[in-house]
């Protein structure tokens, strides 16, 4: 595996490790369906997995325009590969934002730092229909010991993951929606393989299904309401980072498609390639998407540390409407790149093969459902007053 040092520059450090080891293993991990182990290794070894872990705790004290960056950048490679590091970096941003104050999460995050620890996301649930605001699952206090047990449909590479947030109700007594997270280490918990994971695109996630059952410490539950979390971090963290690897995978298959119409435009000087026309719409389709994405960007980090400002309800509608406009726009862009590279970009193994971009793209409209975040814009455009 190519050696990938890392520099004070993170996104020089992405680029390396994306043209140099994501990149040229991105179509074996989709055809097989696998962790893309050499691309998160090259991470880990660069200590890009405890970016965001402020500088006080051993991390490289990066911010949420940087994380977006190299997010952007993978997802030029390895969709998958962006796509794990995301999944990470929302998680770690909930420990940072939410258990800062907390001994036991300012150890665990000078931990990640130190040991490059990769965490995943336990927050789906069998009978929940996706709602990320509600569990049947209760966290249960027995003496000096809290105990769980969920039965998830899919956590994205759960079996490589060094530790899981899992989302459980407070108590048994406690509504769906009086949520905690709770911080499980692999020692904590026992994973049993419930479904498989044979997609459409994103292979390289592995998001298995399981059945979860924990023993942990009550320290080990963060602060905060789930629900102020949610708000304040990982909603806007998944929307702004997700929107970006998705501008990256799109931007990717526009080069692909330019190059395509270049090598065309030599073999028939003074006239444009049929394909050409198609190519100025996923461009200018492109822009919009990268403003569309910089734009929500500017807006979560001028709001990341005030607490009022994130619960405002036109920042939840912009941020609802950042990821559904992401999702829509990136399999259309680059089913606009295949059109314009025709048969060769329909093949596989081409220089201007999209069939993979098109088909990781597909799954943004899935990932929270781009019709749940229109439904519930329009119950908070009802009571909303603001612009």
């Amino acid at each position: 595996m190519t050696q990938v040092l890392a520099t004070d520059d993170i996104v020089a450090t992405a680029q390396a490790i994306g043209t140099g080891i994501a990149g040229p293993a991105a179509d074996a991990v989709d055809s097989e369906g696998r962790f893309p182990r050499e691309a998160i290794d090259a991470l880990r070894d660069a200590r890009m997995l405890g970016a965001f872990v402020p500088h006080e705790l051993g991390g490289r004290g990066a911010s949420i325009s940087d994380l977006a960056a190299v997010c952007e950048t993978l997802g030029r490679s390895c969709a998958s590969t962006a796509m794990i590091y995301a999944m990470h970096q929302i998680q770690v941003a909930c420990l940072v934002h939410h258990g800062h104050g907390s001994a036991f999460f300012r150890d665990y995050l000078a931990g990640i730092a130190r040991h490059e620890w990769l965490l995943a996301s336990g927050t789906s649930e069998v009978g929940t229909g996706g709602e990320l605001r509600r569990s049947l699952c209760a966290v249960v206090y027995e003496g000096a010991s809290l105990r769980v047990g969920k039965r998830t449909p899919v956590i994205s590479y759960g079996e490589e993951a060094d530790a899981v947030l899992l989302t459980a109700r407070r108590g048994p007594a406690a509504a769906p929606s009086d949520q905690v997270l709770v911080l499980l280490t692999k020692g904590d918990m026992c994973l049993t393989r419930t479904g498989e994971w044979d997609a459409l695109g994103m292979r390289g996630t592995r998001s298995l299904g399981f059945s979860l059952d924990a023993v942990a410490s009550p320290e080990q539950v963060l602060p905060d309401p789930f629900a102020d979390i949610a708000t304040r971090t990982m909603i806007p963290m998944s929307h702004v980072l997700w929107s970006s690897l998705w501008l990256g995978l799109a931007s990717d298959a526009v080069a692909r498609a330019h190059a395509f119409i270049r090598s065309a435009a030599r073999q028939t000087p003074g006239s444009a390639p049929p394909g050409a026309l198609r190519l100025a719409e996923a461009v200018a389709d492109l822009a919009s998407l990268r403003a569309t994405v910089q734009g929500g960007l500017a807006d979560f980090e001028r709001r990341a540390h005030d607490p009022g400002a994130l619960d405002d309800l036109g920042f939840a509608i912009g941020m609802n409407s950042l990821k559904s406009t992401a999702a829509r726009l990136a399999p259309h862009i680059v089913a606009q790149a295949l059109a314009t590279c025709g048969i060769s970009g329909y093949r596989n193994g081409t220089p201007y093969s999209v069939g993979r971009h098109l088909r990781d793209a597909y799954s943004a409209a899935l990932m929270v459902n781009n019709d749940r975040l229109l439904a519930a814009n329009a119950h908070l455009l009802l009571v909303h007053k603001g612009d």
